[in-house]
C-alpha cells in the first residue's frame, strides 16, 4: 500500500461519520499501513552525506584552517553537497547540537510543510534560548517571543499577535509612515553622494538606517531620526549591536560550542550586543507607552504596540513584541533592498521596465502613496521576487523532527533537525528554467509553471515570518521612490555573495545614483 493509498483512507476517517465499529477498523487499518510503509523505507544510517571523524564527528569541517566547510560560504557548501550526495543529505556528528538532513526537493518540502502540527518546532539555536530562558530569564519571563521558542509559550505568543502582524490590511495601514522614512533616506543618499554621485563604501549600514526608521515608525510611532546628520549615537550602537548578534550566531551554533563550558570571547561578545539591543529598544519602547495616552485623543493612525495593546493588554507582550522586530527586522529587510537595487543597476533593461511601470502608476514624483498604488507595480514586485530567489537574504530554513518521519524513503528519527535549502533549490534549472539570468517576467506569467515550494524567501506555514507583509511592504515603498528620483548604476567589479550575516553582496556596494 502507498503513501497515497494512505493519506486517502486518512481522508475517509476525517471526512465521513460512518459507527464507532468502523471507525475503529479504519483506525487499524491506517496504523498497519503506517507501520508497514515505515518498514520498506531505508534506515536513516543510509542518508548519504559527509562522514564523521571520531570525536569530532563533522564539527571540524568548520574549524578555520583544516576544516573544508566555511562559514560565510555556506552557500557553495550547500552546493557542493548536493551535486555530491543529491537531493537528501545528512550532516551527522555535530557536537552539541543534533543532526542535519539537508533536503533539495520542493515536493518533500510541501509534504513536510502541509503535514505540519500545531506547535512546529524549528532547528533550535542554543545561544539564544540559553540567553532568553537562562542568562535573561527575569526579564522574558514567561513572554520570550518568538525567535528560539517553541511549545506553548512559542504558540500562545504568536496567537496573540499574529492576527495583527500578518493581516495586509494592517500593514497598508502604515504606507505614509514608511513612505516618509523612504523619503529621509533619499535625502541622505543626496548628502552622502560624491562629486560622481556614488554613495560611499559603507552604502550597506546606510540602508540599516533606513530600515531601523522604518520599523520605529510602524512598531512605535517614534521617528529615531536615524538619517539625519546628527543621529543620536544610540541608533548606530542598535545597529552595530544586531550585525554582531547575527554574526555570531553562526560561529556558536557549528563550530565546537565550548561557549558552553566557558565564556569565549565570541559568547561575551554575543551577550554584550544582545543587552544592546534589550536595552535600547526597551527604551524605546518604554517611551512609545509613555506617549499612548496623547495618542489615543488624536486621529493619527495607532501604532503596532497600540494595536497589540488594545488586544491584549499586556505591556510586557507588547515589549517583547517590538523587541523581536528590532532583532531580525533590520538586516533582513536591509540586505533585501541592497540585494535588488544591486540587481537592478546590473541590469538596466530591467530597470527601465520598472521604472516605466513606477511614472506610469505615479507620474507625480510628490504623489502620495497608497495601497491602489502599490498593487499595480506588479514588475517592481516581480524584481523584488526575482532578486530574492536568486540570492535569499536567509539562505535556508527547516524543522525540527517532532516525531519519526519518512523522507525521500528514508526512515528519519524524531530529534532530527530538517533543513529546506532554498537558496540552491530556487537556483535549479527543474525548477526555473534559465535559472541563472535575472528574469522578473518569469513571475508575471499566468500559467503557473513555477513550484510555489521552490522559493520561500520568507518562509511557510505556520512558523512563516511574522512580520512579511511590513517588510514586502518597505521593499516596495522605498525602492518605488528610489526609481522615481534616480537612474542607479554600477561601475565596478562584479560583487559575489557571502553571508555576512545576511546573503548580501560582497564589497562595497558604490552604487551611483543620478538624478532622473
Amino acid at each position: 500500500m502507498n503513501i497515497l493509498n494512505c493519506k486517502f483512507i486518512k481522508f475517509v476517517k476525517y471526512t465521513i461519520e460512518p459507527s464507532s465499529s468502523i471507525i475503529r477498523t479504519i483506525e487499524t487499518l491506517t496504523t498497519e499501513i503506517e507501520e508497514q510503509e515505515w518498514s520498506q523505507c531505508r534506515p536513516y544510517a543510509e542518508i548519504p552525506g559527509p562522514k564523521p571523524i571520531p570525536f569530532l564527528g563533522n564539527t571540524w569541517r568548520f574549524i578555520p584552517y583544516i576544516g573544508n566547510f566555511e562559514i560565510q560560504a555556506v552557500d557553495q557548501v550547500s552546493k557542493k553537497l548536493y551535486k555530491e550526495y543529491g537531493d537528501i543529505v545528512k550532516i551527522e556528528g555535530l557536537l552539541g547540537r543534533p543532526d542535519m538532513v539537508f533536503i533539495y526537493d520542493a515536493n518533500e518540502i510541501e509534504r513536510i510543510f502541509r503535514q505540519e502540527e500545531r506547535m512546529p518546532y524549528r532547528p533550535s539555536m542554543p545561544s539564544l534560548n540559553y540567553y532568553k530562558h537562562v542568562l535573561r530569564k527575569e526579564f522574558f519571563k514567561n513572554n520570550a517571543g518568538v525567535i528560539a521558542v517553541h511549545g506553548e509559550s512559542w504558540y500562545n505568543f504568536r496567537s496573540k499577535v499574529q492576527q495583527v502582524m500578518l493581516q495586509p490590511r494592517t500593514a497598508r495601514m502604515y504606507i505614509s509612515a514608511i513612505e516618509e522614512a523612504s523619503l529621509a533616506f533619499l535625502r541622505r543618499i543626496r548628502r552622502i553622494r560624491d562629486e560622481d554621485d556614488e554613495v560611499p563604501d559603507d552604502f550597506l549600514n546606510e540602508i540599516h538606517k533606513w530600515s531601523l526608521e522604518s520599523i520605529a515608525r510602524v512598531a512605535l510611532d517614534v521617528r529615531l531620526g536615524c538619517l539625519d546628520d546628527d543621529a543620536n549615537v544610540k541608533t548606530q550602537q542598535l545597529i552595530d549591536a544586531v550585525t554582531i548578534f547575527f554574526k555570531n550566531v553562526g560561529v556558536l551554533e557549528l563550530k565546537i560550542p565550548f561557549w558552553k563550558l566557558f565564556n569565549t570571547p565570541t559568547w561575551l561578545q554575543y551577550v554584550n550586543a544582545l543587552d544592546t539591543i534589550v536595552n535600547i529598544t526597551s527604551k524605546y519602547t518604554a517611551a512609545a507607552l509613555s506617549r499612548i495616552k496623547e495618542v489615543e485623543k488624536s486621529d493619527k493612525e495607532q501604532s503596532l504596540l497600540q494595536r497589540i495593546l488594545a488586544l491584549e493588554n499586556d505591556t510586557k507582550l507588547a515589549t517583547i513584541l517590538s523587541l523581536d522586530l528590532f532583532l531580525v527586522g533590520i538586516d533582513t529587510t536591509s540586505s533585501a533592498v541592497a540585494s535588488t537595487l544591486y540587481q537592478l543597476a546590473l541590469h538596466t533593461d530591467k530597470q527601465n521596465l520598472a521604472y516605466e511601470e513606477v511614472c506610469s502608476v505615479l507620474p507625480d514624483k510628490d504623489m502620495q502613496l497608497e495601497g491602489t498604488h502599490l498593487d499595480k507595480l506588479k514588475y517592481l514586485k516581480a524584481c523584488i521576487k526575482e532578486t530574492l530567489r536568486m540570492y535569499p537574504v536567509v539562505i535556508g530554513n527547516g524543522r525540527c523532527m517532532t516525531k519519526d518521519t519518512i523522507i525521500k524513503g528514508y526512515r528519519v528519527p524524531k530529534g532530527v533537525q530538517v533543513v529546506f535549502q532554498h537558496y540552491v533549490i530556487s537556483n535549479l534549472e527543474k525548477y526555473f528554467p534559465r535559472s541563472e539570468e535575472f528574469l522578473p517576467e518569469r513571475w508575471l506569467q499566468s500559467d503557473g509553471v513555477y513550484h510555489k515550494f521552490a522559493s520561500l524567501p520568507f518562509g511557510y506555514g505556520r512558523r512563516m515570518c511574522l512580520g512579511r507583509r511590513f517588510a514586502e511592504l518597505e521593499m516596495l515603498v522605498v525602492i518605488s521612490k528610489i526609481l522615481q528620483r534616480y537612474k542607479i548604476e554600477y561601475h565596478h567589479e562584479k560583487l559575489e555573495y557571502y553571508i555576512n550575516p545576511m546573503y548580501t553582496p560582497k564589497g562595497s556596494l558604490n552604487l551611483k545614483f543620478i538624478d532622473r
